[in-house]
This record gives structure tokens, C-alpha cells and sequence, in this order.
């Protein structure tokens, strides 16, 4: 992959490249209606006939955020290779993140469908009222389907692994370039945008653990095209521990976003 870097930063590429992740790029396109299947950012969802709808504990229903059908995706492990994946948040001002337990599934939710049907007369169609929504970051109404294409990155600072790589005091070695460095590095290695693996993008601090790693499952970035906006021009994220993504397990995903 080509790889651009600061001069001063030549000496460390092929540690850098040693870090390289493929990821799979999530590309929007204009809103139009989507049909049940179909990936996309907002609209109404594909929910079998006798599905639930996800509801927070006060008994209002959550908002329908995005979904992804893997058997539109490239292939990438370890990802199902088909299945639709959906994530629903809540209308309030974290948009349904919990700061002390970002795993609480009360007023998010990830559901999976390994199965699916293109037959309409299996499928729900009619859905509680969401309507009067106040605090989302994106509109639920409006439908902006999704394609897809194969990537490939190395690891941003944003991301702790690439402070576990390099180590935590890395850029304080070029002394007074350190931060107009570090700058600069950001802007030509970062990993904003929409994906689906691959690195994670912060405005703020990762929140994951170094002692329980986590992948990111779906990064849903803020986009003017979709009038999309996590606060003040922030990112959304979904993580899982690998070994519930082999297993088809979204009951334990970690959702997280920050802003500036």
C-alpha cells in the first residue's frame, strides 16, 4: 500500500506497515428509499414477522440508526458472510450511550438475523411511532443505503494499538517537533470515515481496554451528505471481542462516541 510519511518519520515505516488491516470502506449514497434488505443509514428496517422491536426500559421504542447486509459486503474475517446487522440508539442527549457501562443494552441495540428472506409477507412493516424525535444524530426517516469496497490501513494514533506498537511516549523523542509531528502524522495516517473494521477514529480517547481487546465491529462517522452529526462533529462507534463476532454473539457490543 502506498504510505505517505514526514521525512523525520522514514525510519519507522516498515513498523508501521507491519500494522497494516484490511477494513471494509462504507460509502453512502443519496437518500432515496431502500428496500427492507438493502444496507443503509436510517429508513425502516428489515424485522421478521414476530421480531420485537427494540424498546428502552421507559417503554419508548429506540430509534433505528443503520444496518448492514453482509451479502453485499466483500469478505472479511472474521465478519459473518451473510446476515443483516442492525443498531438502534435512544433519544436523549448521549443518543443511548451509557458513560459508566458502555455495553448496558438498555438504550441501544445490536441485533443480527443470519437468515434472511426477500419475501415482503415475512417481514414487518408497520412499526411503533418514532416520529417525535428530539436528540439523534442522524434522520430516521430519510434512507441512505450503503455500498461497499475492500481497503486497506495501518494503525492512526487514534487508536491505542498503535500506541502498543510504537509505545506511549513515541513522539516525545523528536523533542520539540513532538506535537507539530504528531499533527502532521494524524492528518496523512488517520482512520475517519465510515467501516467496517479495520482501525478506530477518536476526537477523544479510545475507550477500549488494553486487557480486553475489542474490533471494531461499525464505525458510523458524521457526514454532511446525510446531515449526520454525533454532537459537535464527532463519531460513533460499535466494538466486539472477537470471539463472540465468530460466534454470532451481538449481545455484548460496546457502543461509544465522542465529539470535539
Amino acid at each position: 500500500m502506498q504510505l505517505k510519511l514526514p521525512t523525520v518519520l522514514e525510519p519507522f515505516r516498515e513498523k508501521l506497515l507491519a500494522t497494516r488491516q484490511s477494513f471494509i470502506r462504507v460509502k453512502p449514497e443519496a437518500a432515496r428509499p431502500a428496500s427492507w434488505w438493502e444496507s443503509k443509514v436510517g429508513g425502516l428496517p428489515y424485522l421478521p414477522a414476530g421480531t420485537a422491536y427494540p424498546m428502552a426500559p421507559d417503554g419508548r421504542p429506540l430509534f433505528f440508526l443503520a444496518q448492514l447486509n453482509f451479502a453485499d459486503m466483500p469478505r472479511l474475517e472474521p465478519f459473518p458472510e451473510r446476515g443483516i446487522l442492525q443498531f438502534y440508539i435512544y433519544d436523549d442527549d448521549l443518543y443511548g450511550m451509557d458513560f459508566d457501562d458502555g455495553e448496558n443494552p438498555d438504550t441501544f441495540r445490536v441485533l443480527f438475523f443470519p437468515d434472511t428472506t426477500n419475501d415482503v409477507a415475512a417481514l414487518q412493516t408497520t412499526f411503533p411511532d418514532t416520529s417525535g424525535f428530539d436528540l439523534l444524530p442522524h434522520h430516521p426517516e430519510v434512507s441512505h443505503p450503503l455500498s461497499f469496497e475492500l481497503a486497506e490501513e495501518v494503525a492512526p494514533a487514534t487508536d491505542y494499538l498503535f500506541w502498543q506498537q510504537f509505545g506511549a511516549g513515541f513522539f516525545r523523542q523528536f523533542g520539540e517537533q513532538e506535537w507539530e509531528l504528531q499533527d502532521e502524522f494524524n492528518k496523512l495516517v488517520n482512520s475517519q470515515g465510515h467501516k467496517v473494521g479495520g482501525y478506530a477514529y477518536f476526537t477523544q480517547d479510545d475507550p477500549r481496554r488494553p486487557e480486553d481487546p475489542m474490533l471494531l465491529l461499525f464505525q458510523l462517522d458524521s457526514d454532511e451528505g446525510m446531515d449526520l452529526m454525533w454532537g459537535d462533529m464527532g463519531v460513533g462507534h460499535f466494538f466486539i471481542r472477537e470471539k463472540d463476532l465468530r460466534a454470532q454473539d451481538f449481545s455484548r457490543v460496546l457502543y461509544d462516541w465522542d465529539c470535539l
